[in-house]
């Protein structure tokens, strides 16, 4: 099979189900589901949308034993190439290895469950069930959730390091036990972090294939224009062999991610790259999760959309809020921004940077939202 494009980085092939990735094989568009895994018909709905808008990988996310079992039948009910992401629970891995092509797991997540126990073991668990199961691994690097015992070695301030740590040791000790069947990802919601951590591991690592993308991109059109930002200048370079285009839209709008990921491959392979111009967006910079199964309330999605219209009055000033849906990446993302909304089933919490000011109903926190942003406003810029 001839390159994609000319200039990409030897990335080794690496098989999931009946499609490869890596440099020989075209650059692969995938998507999550946004459905609960446990809504079997919805997922396998939405799964089939995202096929025919594309999608050459679905991942889906998996919590608990009935997710495994809603997974099982999904697999009976789909062709599609599907992952899945573990997760904190590493020990998932043999009941849902037997039903998908690729594993996430994140290394930040390692620690939660038999804390005494040494990471290496954890992944020699999962690399043997996902040969046992004939499955690809990810390992998944996420700024929001990384592991502690990797930022105890750098400044609390150098997650950039941290990350290329984690994914480095990661790599070195998967090849040590001989299994080279993975990919790695290093996600953030900073487009510049995205691309100098991917440009910095693609140097020390050009044989292993990397999923591209940014965390929390926020809604259409500033998340496309995000993605852009990060993701076409690392393809322009050879870099990346999967990607997703993570926007906070509605369920059945999920197809929106596989469109703008095809456009940026077919822009990039064309030698026509987008303008991406961050001109384009607004200095107040409202940072959001993409609706996936994990969203604990689908009114999450509503909210990161009323947020952006009522903080219209305060584009001009350099002030971060996140919008954040479930519990995975909530606290760790929201702990970065100057003020956060982590969304539970029934509750709001707001913060500003790590301090929590209290729990709110999705319909009464807006209004406090906004008190603590003009307080912000006149802190910082004495208006």
């Amino acid at each position: 099979m001839k390159p994609h494009m000319d200039n990409r980085n030897p990335t080794r092939s690496v098989q999931i189900g009946s499609m490869a990735i890596g440099a020989p094989h075209p650059i692969a568009v995938q998507s999550m589901t946004a459905t609960p895994t446990q809504d079997i018909d919805a997922t396998v709905d939405q799964i089939r949308q995202l096929q025919a808008a594309g999608a050459n990988i679905v991942r889906i996310a998996v919590d608990s034993m009935r997710d495994v079992e809603s997974l099982a039948a999904i697999r009976d009910l789909t062709t599609a190439t599907l992952s899945v992401d573990l997760q904190e629970n590493y020990r998932l891995a043999e009941h849902v290895a037997p039903h998908v092509d690729k594993m996430r797991y994140n290394p930040g997540h390692l620690h939660h469950h038999e804390p005494g126990k040494p990471w290496q073991d954890k992944v020699r668990y999962l690399a043997d069930t996902a040969a046992k199961f004939d499955c690809a691994l990810r390992v998944g690097i996420n700024c929001g959730s990384l592991d502690p015992r990797a930022q105890r070695q750098h400044a609390p301030d150098d997650g950039l390091q941290t990350m290329l740590q984690s994914a480095l040791e990661h790599c070195e000790f998967l090849d040590h036990i001989r299994f080279t069947r993975y990919c790695v990802s290093l996600k953030d919601s900073d487009p510049q972090k995205v691309l100098e951590a991917n440009r910095r591991f693609a140097a020390e690592r050009p044989d292993v294939p990397l999923h591209l993308g940014v965390t929390e991109a926020g809604m259409p059109p500033e998340g496309i224009i995000n993605t852009r930002l990060a993701i076409q200048p690392l393809l322009l370079a050879g870099i990346g062999d999967t990607l997703r285009v993570s926007l906070t839209v509605p369920n059945d709008q999920k197809w929106q991610e596989i469109k703008a990921g095809r456009a940026i491959v077919r822009d990039v392979k064309a030698g026509r790259p987008h303008q991406a111009d961050p001109l384009h967006l607004a200095p107040l910079n409202i940072i959001s999760c993409p609706s996936c199964s994990r969203v604990q309330n689908g009114a999450f999605v509503e909210l990161a959309q009323r947020v952006r219209e009522m903080t219209q009055y305060a584009r001009d000033f350099p002030i971060t809020i996140a919008v954040m849906g479930c519990r995975v990446n909530g606290p760790g993302e929201t702990d970065d921004a100057d003020l956060g909304l982590w969304c539970g089933p029934n509750f709001v919490n707001l913060k500003r940077g790590p301090e929590t000011l209290g729990s709110f109903p999705y319909d009464a926190v807006l209004e406090r939202l906004k008190e603590e942003l003009d307080v912000l406003i006149a802190e910082r810029f004495d208006t």
